[in-house]
């Protein structure tokens, strides 16, 4: 996906609309898998993008006694997805937080977005040919390299959670470890870098005012032509 430059000027926001998207985890043979989903390519927002299952958040997702309980109703709408777009149910209780994105100011759709992670449950992934195309249990190391060669199209947030996911093996550490922190939040600024596009969180020392070449930390999405590279606040760079 190549984000367009006007995306880091554009000074009138749309409204962010709230959503929500599952990661459906399981022990595959060569260790942590994920379910992806191909959307069709004839839609208009992320339309061919292989994401997790997701969608926004419909009015019948809101628990008319918790009207204001937003993560209850994400947690519903998540649950919802999964069975309209891989045919598979689960418990919307059972969704654990794993993290919130709100997408940059001049993007022209924008879904503010709770992720969350579940075990996947028993049965069949079926999608309906129209707005799925396809699906592919994935382990996250091989979703970032198909992509690296241009074999699949990931969005940003996607790309991250897949770089986030690589260092679990199984579903069981996963639970252990996302269900003892809180979810990571992701604000999202862009700049527009000599040789790609840079998104900026909390954490890099250019994020207050959107300068990508401000001395300091460093915690960024850098998207090359050749390939994309994220530097977690520690330091550390996922570049598969």
């Amino acid at each position: 996906m190549t984000i367009p430059s006007s995306w880091a000027t554009s000074p009138d926001p749309v409204e962010a609309v709230p959503a929500a998207t599952v990661i459906l985890a399981r022990d595959g043979r060569a260790g942590l898998e994920v379910l992806m989903v191909q959307r069709s390519s004839s839609l208009a927002f992320a339309g061919g993008m292989w994401v997790f299952p997701g969608g926004r958040v419909d009015p019948e997702d809101r628990d008319p006694s918790r009207p204001d309980d937003a993560l209850a109703a994400a947690r519903r709408a998540g649950a919802r997805e999964v069975g309209e777009e891989a045919g598979l149910s689960v418990d919307p209780a059972t969704l654990v937080p794993f993290s919130h994105w709100t997408p940059p100011p001049g993007a022209p759709k924008r879904f503010a977005t709770w992720f969350f992670v579940v075990p996947a449950p028993a049965g069949t992934v079926t999608v309906d040919g129209g707005e799925i195309e396809a699906h592919r249990w994935v382990g996250p190391s091989d979703a970032l390299l198909r992509h690296r060669r241009s074999e699949v199209e990931l969005i940003p947030p996607t790309w991250i959670t897949l770089a986030s996911l690589t260092g679990f093996t199984d579903v069981d550490g996963l639970l252990t470890t996302v269900g003892a922190r809180e979810p990571e939040v992701f604000v999202t600024k862009l700049a527009v870098v000599t040789d790609g596009t840079v998104a900026l969180y909390d954490g890099d020392a250019g994020y207050a005012d959107g300068d990508p070449e401000r001395a300091g930390g460093r915690h960024r999405l850098l998207m090359r032509p050749g390939g994309w590279s994220y530097v977690r606040p520690d330091g550390t760079v996922v570049e598969p």
